[in-house]
C-alpha cells in the first residue's frame, strides 16, 4: 500500500474509532475494543512476518508471557503505579524472550521453515511452563483479580475510558511502525527478503537487523498482551498457546499481510464474526473459519484490503 494511501486509510480509521462510542453501547464498546487488543497483536506479527517474509508460528508466547509478568507484577502488594510497571515488564520479558530466541536462531542461519517449526515449538513449550509452573502462574486456572489499566491516580478502568487508551496506543504504535517500515530500516528489512546474500555482501548484517526487528514485534505483542489481562482482569494458558498463534496468522492473512492496517481489520472482522456465528452454533465457528482462510487465500491472497485496488483497476480496464 503506497504512503498517501495508507495514511488516508489509517484517517478514514481514526475517524470511525472516534464516532463508534455515540452510536453503540458499552458492551459493544468492550467487544470492538478487546478486537484492538487483537489487531494490536496481528499489527505486530505482521510488522515481523510482512517486512521479512519469514513466518513466526508461536508469536503467541510473546503475547502470553507479556500477559502473564503483568499480572505478576502488577499484582505484588504495596507497588507503586502497578498497571504501569506490569505492562513495562511484560514488554521487556517478551522482548527478552525474542532477543534470546532470536540470536540464536538468526546468528545460526536458521531461517524459512525452519525457524517457523521452532517458533511454534515455542509456542507449546510456553503454554506447558504456564500450566506446569502452577505456584507462579496458577496452573489451568490462571490468575485471577489482575488490577485494572491505570496511568498513576488516572483510572482507566470504564468502558468508554479502557476503549480511548486502547485506540490511542493502537494508533500511536501503528504509526510508529509504519514510519519504521517506510524509512532505511525497513528498506533493508525488504532487501534482506528478497535476497540475504546480496544484502549481507552490501554490508548490511542481516541477522542483527531480523533480531532487532523479531524484538520490537515481540515487544508490541507483550503490550498487547497486558493490554488485555488488564481489560478482562484474568490470564489464563489459552493466551499463550498454540491456538492463538494460529489464529493470528489467520488475522494477518485475511486482513493483508504487509499493510499493518490489513491485520487489525482482519482481527475485528473475525472476532465479530466469531461471536455472532459461536451464539447460533459453537461447533460451525472451526469449520466456518477454515473455509473463509481457504477462499481467502485462493481469491484475496493479498487480504480484504486488496479488494479496493482490484476494483480499481477493473474501472482503469473498462472500455471507454
Amino acid at each position: 500500500m503506497k504512503g498517501h494511501r495508507w495514511l488516508l486509510a489509517f484517517a478514514a480509521g481514526l475517524v470511525i474509532l472516534a464516532a463508534f462510542p455515540a452510536f453503540v453501547d458499552t458492551y459493544m464498546l468492550t467487544v470492538l475494543r478487546d478486537a484492538l487488543i487483537f489487531g494490536l497483536f496481528a499489527a505486530s506479527l505482521d510488522f515481523f512476518w510482512g517486512r521479512t517474509g519469514i513466518l513466526c508460528f508461536g508469536h503467541a508466547a510473546f503475547f502470553g508471557l507479556g500477559g502473564y509478568v503483568m499480572a505478576i507484577v502488577s499484582m505484588v502488594p504495596d507497588l507503586p503505579l502497578p498497571s504501569l510497571l506490569g505492562h513495562g515488564a511484560g514488554v521487556l520479558a517478551a522482548a527478552a524472550l525474542a532477543a534470546v530466541v532470536g540470536y540464536f536462531l538468526f546468528f545460526g542461519g536458521v531461517r524459512g521453515s525452519y525457524f517457523t517449526i521452532v517458533t511454534l515449538a515455542l509456542s507449546v513449550i510456553a503454554q506447558q511452563v504456564a500450566v506446569s509452573w502452577s505456584s507462579v502462574t496458577g496452573g489451568d486456572t490462571g490468575l485471577l483479580g489482575v488490577p485494572p489499566l491505570a496511568i498513576g491516580p488516572l483510572d482507566l478502568s470504564d468502558e468508554r475510558s479502557s476503549y480511548a487508551a486502547v485506540a490511542v496506543i493502537l494508533a500511536v504504535v501503528l504509526l510508529a511502525l509504519w514510519r519504521i517500515s517506510r524509512g532505511r530500516w525497513g528498506q533493508v528489512l525488504t532487501a534482506i527478503s528478497d535476497n540475504e546474500v546480496r544484502a549481507a555482501a552490501l554490508g548490511h548484517n542481516a541477522a542483527a537487523r531480523l533480531t532487532a526487528s523479531f524484538v520490537l514485534s515481540a515487544a508490541v505483542a507483550g503490550l498487547a498482551g497486558g493490554l488485555y489481562v488488564s481489560m478482562a482482569g484474568l490470564v489464563a494458558p489459552d493466551l499463550i498457546g498454540l491456538l492463538l498463534s494460529t489464529e493470528v496468522i489467520v488475522w494477518v492473512a485475511i486482513g493483508g499481510r504487509g499493510t499493518l492496517i490489513g491485520p487489525v481489520v482482519g482481527a475485528v472482522l473475525v472476532q465479530r464474526a466469531q461471536q455472532e456465528i459461536s451464539s447460533l452454533n459453537p461447533s460451525l465457528w472451526p469449520l466456518i473459519i477454515g473455509c473463509v482462510f481457504v477462499l481467502i487465500v485462493f481469491l484475496l491472497p493479498d487480504g480484504v484490503l486488496s479488494i479496493a485496488a482490484r476494483l480499481r483497476g477493473l474501472a482503469g480496464r473498462r472500455p471507454a
